[in-house]
This record gives structure tokens, sequence and C-alpha cells, in this order.
């Protein structure tokens, strides 16, 4: 799912991704990636509306975890990503 982000004042195209496009991204499982969304780990935004939590997640927030750029928790995932 793309979107116009404008945060920044430039309209700039946002990728959505949903939590098990998300997980199958990382190579995780989504319940791995849903842990980590409440450990504070990946930066997930909660969908309004239902029962149940539903997450999406940003590619540039993703990628940014990959390339080990993004604030918190890098070294913690590593471990955890070894570990599986």
């Amino acid at each position: 799912m793309n979107r116009f982000d404008n945060t920044d004042g430039f309209a700039t195209r946002v990728e959505w991704m949903t939590a098990e496009d998300a997980a199958t991204y990382l190579q995780i499982r989504p319940r791995t990636l849903l842990l980590w969304v409440r450990q504070g780990r990946v930066l997930g935004y909660p969908l309004s509306g239902s029962k149940r939590k539903s997450w999406r997640f940003r590619r540039a927030d993703l990628d940014a975890l990959l390339v080990g750029t993004a604030s918190e928790c890098i070294s913690g995932c590593r471990k955890e990503l070894r570990n599986e």
C-alpha cells in the first residue's frame, strides 16, 4: 500500500506493509515482529477500529532497522536474529 507522506514539507511516497509482509521482508516470524513492536525495538503503527490490534509498518523504518540506522535496539535485534 502506498501513500504520500508530507511530514517534511515535501510529498514523498510511503510504502506501508502488513505485519505478515513486514515479517517476510525482515525474514522473521510475524510473532517475533509483533514482540519487537511491543518491546519498542521496531516502529509500528496500530490501526484503530477493530477489536484486535492490526499493525502497519513503513518500509523506510524497516530498512533503517536492517542497515543499523534505527535509533533503538539494533544490538538486541541482531542478537535475536542470530538466535532464530
